[in-house]
């Protein structure tokens, strides 16, 4: 068991001397595998502090009990309660789209336990993990579903069990990007449904959805109606970053 434990830590000092670890912000050398070196750790915009109760959007002030921004108390969220991990400007920002677009699964390690600090209140008995779903389509395109890589990881972090295909697109949602609030509550409505297989296992108990992204919550509202029409008990969201208009 001994020489074990040295051959292994042996193997890993070499791994090491051959690839150093580097920061995701950067490429730069820092100390641990999956981290910020320190300049790039003061430009990632990290939600601490008092925040939205139902979207995690950062809020000034301080309170002691739950706060809600502007845009939840006027837009009614059909899930409990929310937490988002950074906002979605500079780093951040660059840091989500890496993980979106750009291959980056090492993103997704990290990324998940910034997100657990933010969502660990959130975990109970029986709690399942579910991914906003891709559309087949995009998902062959992008050949990964970056929801599902921070929900597996997010998993791993909180010691809950996950489902990668809870849910799915049966209809490929149209590009989003320019469009308003309703619009977006429109087009998303009714596009996100139980996968008949997973019913039962999302029915009787509670349910946290996991994406990289929030922006008017519309893709999160519709994931959030399919797993109460599944029987969930109650359901919460998270997200990697959220977009915020005056941060």
């Amino acid at each position: 068991m001994l020489a074990h434990r040295l051959w292994s830590a042996g193997m890993q000092t070499l791994v090491q001397l051959v690839y150093p670890p580097r920061c995701l912000g950067c490429g730069g050398l820092v100390e641990t595998d999956f981290g910020l070196c320190g300049p790039c750790w003061r430009e990632t915009p990290f939600i601490s502090g008092l925040a939205c109760d139902l979207c995690g959007v950062p809020l000034p002030g301080q309170s002691d009990r739950a706060e809600l921004c502007d845009d939840c108390l006027t837009i009614a969220r059909p899930w409990a309660h929310g937490r988002a991990a950074l906002v979605y400007r500079d780093r951040g920002r660059r840091m989500v789209l890496a993980l979106k677009h750009g291959d980056r699964h090492d993103i997704a390690r990290p990324a998940a336990r910034w997100i657990a600090r933010a969502a660990r209140d959130l975990r109970r008995d029986d709690l399942l993990l579910v991914p906003v779903p891709l559309h087949v389509t995009r998902h062959l395109k992008r050949r990964y579903n970056q929801a599902a890589l921070l929900a597996e990881a997010l998993a791993a972090e909180l010691d809950c069990p996950w489902c990668p295909d809870a849910l799915v697109r049966p209809t490929p949602t149209p590009p989003l990007e320019g469009h308003g609030r309703e619009a977006r509550f429109a087009t998303l409505s009714g596009r996100i449904t139980p996968r008949a297989g997973r019913r039962d296992l999302i029915a009787g108990r509670p349910v946290l959805i996991v994406d990289d992204v929030m922006t008017t919550g519309a893709t999160l509202a519709a994931a959030t109606e399919a797993c109460l029409d599944a029987g969930a008990t109650e359901v919460f969201v998270c997200v990697l970053a959220r977009a915020a208009k005056d941060t």
